[in-house]
């Protein structure tokens, strides 16, 4: 295979590289988004209800109460009911050392997953314009092949016009899947930062709950 014949089909290969990328880029997106929806409560009144749910019958000491709750419908998706779960199976366990497992757990569960997604979104946000760089040296490459071999041949302008084209276009479209992606991870990361705020506070009022709850009674 000549010089000529290796240019043209690693050009062949970038514009659908770039389209493997996009889509790929894209569907981790959304799954992350979709991800951190699911863990988290549609609002403050929906957590405050779980909350005040949580310590009606945590105040009876209703253990098996709690955990239906945690595991109906509307909250088994979530993070801080599953977490709460946890809490009442290991509530023999000191506060502190719960607290521990909890955020442990969480780490483990939730974030380590959305870090390890969002390391494949930077992945496709720096491949994309390194593809596009590939595609802008491929058509310069194309490009003064033609003009070298011009004394021979001649030089068609609009043969020159498309290699030149294509290594334009290539950057421009390594740029348009690259920033879009980076907006995105800028969002998510807030997503995710209000997120493991919004549990840290959460779980930390059922806990609370849960020390009232499993504190010995006072004998009158």
């Amino acid at each position: 295979m000549d010089m000529t014949a290796m240019v043209d089909f690693m050009s062949n290969l970038i514009y659908p590289l770039q389209g493997i990328a996009a889509i790929y880029g894209l569907f981790l997106t959304i799954l992350i988004f979709r991800r951190i929806d699911q863990k988290r409560f549609r609002s403050q009144a929906v957590a405050d209800d779980f909350v005040n749910q949580v310590r009606e019958r945590l105040q009876a000491r209703d253990f098996d109460s709690v955990v239906q709750l945690c595991d109906s419908p509307p909250y088994w998706s979530k993070a801080v009911p599953q977490l709460s779960l946890i809490a009442i199976s290991n509530r023999d366990q000191p506060i502190g050392k719960l607290r521990q497992l909890l955020g442990e757990t969480f780490e483990r569960e939730v974030l380590a997953e959305l870090d390890y997604q969002m390391s494949w979104v930077n992945t496709v946000v720096k491949t994309a314009p390194m593809l596009g760089l590939q595609g802008t040296v491929l058509g310069m490459i194309a490009a003064f092949g033609k003009i070298a071999g011009s004394q021979r041949t001649g030089v068609d302008p609009a043969k020159l016009a498309t290699d030149i084209s294509f290594a334009l276009i290539t950057t421009a479209v390594g740029l348009m899947i690259a920033i879009p992606l980076v907006m995105c991870m800028a969002s998510m990361s807030a997503g995710i930062g209000r997120l493991t705020d919004a549990v840290q506070h959460q779980i930390g009022r059922v806990l609370d709950e849960l020390e009232l709850a499993t504190a010995p009674r006072k004998k009158i």
